[in-house]
């Protein structure tokens, strides 16, 4: 289930690092840049990050980027 394209995953993550470092506070810019938007490595982040189940790391990444 792909909730974006990955053209528009990196275009929207360029305007976006400076929320998703105030949303995902454990995570550093350099991991989020590193990210590049990419759904997956995002997702992963914050399961690892945060202790939480991959299922509910998509649904944060969903609601971050539906903002």
């Amino acid at each position: 289930m792909s909730m974006f394209s990955a053209d528009e995953m990196k275009a929207k993550w360029k305007q976006q690092v400076g929320k998703a470092k105030q949303y995902w506070g454990k995570l550093t810019e350099d991991e989020l840049l590193e990210a590049e938007g990419r759904q997956d490595r995002l997702v992963g982040l914050v399961q690892e990050r945060y202790a939480v189940t991959r299922d509910e790391a998509e649904k944060q990444v969903k609601e971050f980027f539906g903002k």
